[in-house]
This record gives C-alpha cells, sequence and structure tokens, in this order.
C-alpha cells in the first residue's frame, strides 16, 4: 500500500537550489514563488521520510492527492491554516519563525 521506494534519501535544499538556480527560467519563477517552492520541498521531504503517500496525506487531510501535488511542487499558496493540518496530519510539530 505504501509506495515510496524504500532507498531514497533526503537531498539537502541549499545544495538542490542551488543546483537548480543556474537554470534563468527556475531563477526567475524562484524569484517570484520561493518560499512556496521551499514550504512544497519541505512538506514533500517530511511526507517521504514518514513513508507516506501523497495519496496517504491527501486522504488524512481529507483532499485529492493532486492538491498535495500542487503544494509539494510550489503551485500553491498554502495558509497558516492549512500547513498546520499538514503537520498534524504528519505527526510533526508546526512552527513559524522570521529570521534565522
Amino acid at each position: 500500500m505504501n509506495n515510496i521506494k524504500k532507498n531514497k534519501k533526503a537531498i539537502d535544499f541549499q545544495k538542490y537550489l542551488a543546483q537548480r538556480l543556474k537554470s534563468a527560467k527556475f531563477k526567475e519563477y524562484y524569484n517570484e514563488y520561493g518560499k512556496q517552492l521551499e514550504v512544497g520541498y519541505q512538506i514533500s521531504q517530511l511526507r517521504k521520510q514518514k513513508r507516506i503517500s501523497q495519496l496517504e496525506l491527501a486522504k488524512r487531510l481529507k483532499t485529492q492527492q493532486s492538491n498535495i501535488a500542487r503544494i509539494e511542487a510550489g503551485k500553491e499558496n498554502v495558509s497558516v491554516n492549512t500547513l498546520e493540518k499538514i503537520a498534524k496530519a504528519l505527526n510533526h510539530p508546526f512552527k513559524i519563525s522570521f529570521g534565522r
């Protein structure tokens, strides 16, 4: 039932981002939607770490798998309320921070 491949390792986001920013098109998109991409990436990595499929997460949130895919792809501006629900569904603490 769990369709996630077992040997996938988490990728360091900063390394991934540095590689992707070499593309002019990606860089333009990132400058406009960067935070959405970061949030989506973090959700994707946490979901994979918990070994939960997009479909299973969608069921827990009472939504469609395609909505989870859009969030993880950075194509959705997710509300704080939705982020709280995702964190709860993944049994992970939720924290908002301004700055580093």
